[in-house]
């Protein structure tokens, strides 16, 4: 599946767009890696556990977002965006759409 952020696909016109897709993980924090935040936050410095625990769940979204372009008939997902967001204290949303469509 080829995932792209931008709105089309140079020497591939899309043929067909079959509407957007999405791929959504609430993820929240881990008790071993809030203790070794509140170290990091003293000294300072990347929080891995944390970096790591969100590559994760970005892997987990866009994963989720081709499965349902596939499902589409998709061979291609373009626009496609990451975000997130607070859901509650200790845990977010990482979420990816974009638009699934049909290459020649």
């Amino acid at each position: 599946m080829l995932c792209v952020t931008t709105p089309d696909v140079a020497h591939r016109p899309i043929k067909e767009v079959l509407g957007t897709v999405s791929g959504s993980v609430v993820q929240s924090k881990h008790v071993g890696r809030d203790i070794m935040a509140g170290f990091k936050s003293i000294f300072g410095g990347e929080i891995r556990g944390y970096t790591q625990m969100l590559v994760e769940a970005r892997e987990e979204a866009l994963h989720r977002a081709i499965a349902e372009a596939e499902h589409m008939g998709a061979n291609a997902i373009v626009n496609m965006r990451f975000t997130t967001s607070t859901i509650m204290q200790g845990a977010s949303e990482i979420l990816v759409y974009g638009t699934a469509v049909r290459l020649s």
